[in-house]
């Protein structure tokens, strides 16, 4: 991968990297307008972080790498698959002959980096988890407004992730991985969150090794699949995203708050061998971030990602099943129609209109008919310190309810497909 050197102006970066083409246009204008009233400053980073990120497209997981390369593609997948279970449910030293590979994976997650603070982390996950299952439907929503590019779109359509009939079970897979990570202890090791983080990054090493040698993959234009670069974007979704437009909905989101979903994240994402080459320590300098992911787009994924965007826009219509009560079908209209509220209050007309995604008529209007509610428990939180504890375990109870409803009695098996939709 390509390394940031003392010249940052010979960093390799992918040609539809449009951050500089883009910031002379209308839509950018109006947007860093409407960005410097709402907080304030200005959103520019400086042109060496500007660079960096957009050379981190080129950067991967080394040590995931090596061992994938190893035990999966060189060697047995199924073995490969048992001898990471082991290793994860009862320790590396119950693996026999265990690779250095995988040795060398291990190694480099039980030291943790000098700049955690684990109680922070841990407060990030617990304000993180604190806006229940309506977090899933926000976040499934503003994901449609980066369907836009290539190295987004091209591994899900390739791979037929959130295409079709498998987007809810893909989905529901992502949310399950939200609810073990930010879960109390779910990021100590030995938890459930840290396996599931072990799992989906192998898993992303998986797709990214077979997407290169796929012939639609285009290195010079997107980068590498999945890369560092992309990651960071999700990252900071995770926390800068909510943070701020989920106040609409009532939640009283701190700045602290949103600095303690960020470094929650951050640890989150070191777990999964996502180690940038630079990560926003400051809320500013995360907003900073967003803008520069904002405007760097270069919105050529066309077809494939008007697919993606109408395919999540139904992924909760209610399906027929054999035997369901009344109080079941009731749920699922409820569920379908909420979903749809959320795209069309928080996905952009431009574009739900170039992905034809239908009016979600009056339901557009829940997060905000909702609101109200919202805003008084969570100022009764706020005033009454010992409702902490009570409203951290209603929310936790909602979302694992939401979740097992929707994933009956299938669990999450973060693999990797074994064959491309293309």
């Amino acid at each position: 991968m390509q390394a940031a050197g003392n010249n940052n102006t010979d960093l390799k970066i992918p040609t539809e990297f449009h951050y500089w083409q883009n910031m002379g246009t209308p839509r950018v204008k109006r947007a860093r307008m409407v960005f410097r009233r709402m907080f304030g400053f200005e959103p520019d980073l400086s042109e060496d972080l500007v660079r960096q990120y957009a050379a981190s497209y080129y950067d991967a997981d080394p040590l995931a790498e090596a061992f994938v390369d190893e035990a999966y593609l060189q060697g047995d997948p199924v073995k490969g698959r048992a001898m990471l279970d082991l290793a994860l449910e009862q320790g590396l030293s119950a693996v026999p002959d265990a690779p250095e590979s995988l040795r060398n994976l291990f190694a480099g997650r039980e030291v943790a980096p000098a700049w955690l603070d684990l109680d922070l982390a841990r407060e990030g996950a617990r304000v993180f988890r604190r806006y229940g299952p309506e977090l899933f439907n926000f976040f499934g929503a503003i994901t449609l407004e980066g369907y836009t590019n290539n190295s987004v779109v091209k591994p899900l359509i390739l791979t037929g992730a959130y295409a079709g009939d498998s987007t809810k079970s893909r989905f529901l897979e992502t949310s399950a991985f939200w609810i073990d990570m930010s879960e109390p202890g779910g990021i100590e090791q030995g938890s459930e969150g840290w396996k599931t983080s072990m799992r989906v990054r192998v898993m992303h090493v998986f797709v990214r090794r077979r997407l290169l040698s796929h012939p639609e993959w285009r290195l010079d234009d997107w980068g590498v699949p999945i890369s560092q670069a992309d990651a960071l974007v999700t990252l900071m979704a995770g926390c800068i995203a909510p943070g701020y437009f989920l106040r609409i909905a009532g939640f009283r989101t701190s700045e602290h708050d949103i600095l303690a979903m960020m470094h929650f994240w951050r640890y989150v994402g070191f777990l999964m061998g996502v180690e940038p080459r630079w990560y926003p320590e400051t809320v500013k300098d995360g907003l900073k971030f967003s803008f520069m992911a904002f405007v760097s787009g270069a919105g050529q994924a066309g077809a494939d990602g008007v697919m993606l965007c109408r395919s999540f826009s139904q992924a909760f219509r209610p399906v027929r099943k054999e035997n369901a009560s009344w109080l079941e079908k009731f749920r699922d209209q409820i569920d379908h129609r909420v979903h749809q509220g959320f795209v069309d209050f928080f996905v952009s007309k431009t574009t739900r209109k170039a992905a034809g995604i239908p009016s979600a008529g009056l339901w557009r209007l829940y997060p905000l008919a909702s609101a109200p509610v919202v805003f008084t428990a969570e100022t009764l939180r706020k005033q009454f310190p010992g409702l902490e504890n009570v409203a951290d375990k209603v929310s936790r109870y909602r979302r694992r309810k939401w979740l097992d409803r929707h994933m009956a009695k299938r669990k999450a098996e973060y693999t990797a497909g074994t064959s491309f939709a293309r």
